[in-house]
């Protein structure tokens, strides 16, 4: 068992590394084409859907840095740790809630007009 335990300690840093980054590069990638996408429906008069393709690349984003939190409560020693993590699964998983809702917002909006 302490192998294993030791094993753990050992990988389980490196994964959760792994999925930060991966969160990070999703959400960067999402506002520069965000950010394209706004330069197209500014200056080129697309109607491209910005709101949504935004909200949906930041939410993926988040899961991934979610996914790494959530890791991290294997490798927690203390109590401290432990309300430190809490608050930040917790600070994330209201960002993922606000940016579903705004992610409906839009349909319900088309769904009036029509």
């Amino acid at each position: 068992m302490n192998i294993l335990h030791q094993a753990i300690a050992i990988v389980l840093p490196y994964i959760i590394s792994v999925l930060e980054i991966i969160g990070i590069l999703v959400v960067t990638w999402s506002g520069i084409k965000g950010f394209w996408e706004f330069i197209q429906n500014t200056f080129m008069k697309k109607k491209l859907d910005l709101h949504t393709h935004l909200a949906k690349g930041l939410a993926a984003g988040l899961e991934f840095k979610m996914a790494a939190e959530i890791l991290k409560t294997v490798l927690i020693q203390n109590l401290e740790e432990l309300y430190v993590l809490a608050a930040v699964i917790l600070l994330r998983a209201l960002l993922s809630v606000l940016i579903h809702f705004e992610m409906k917002k839009p349909h319900e909006q088309k769904k009036e007009e029509e």
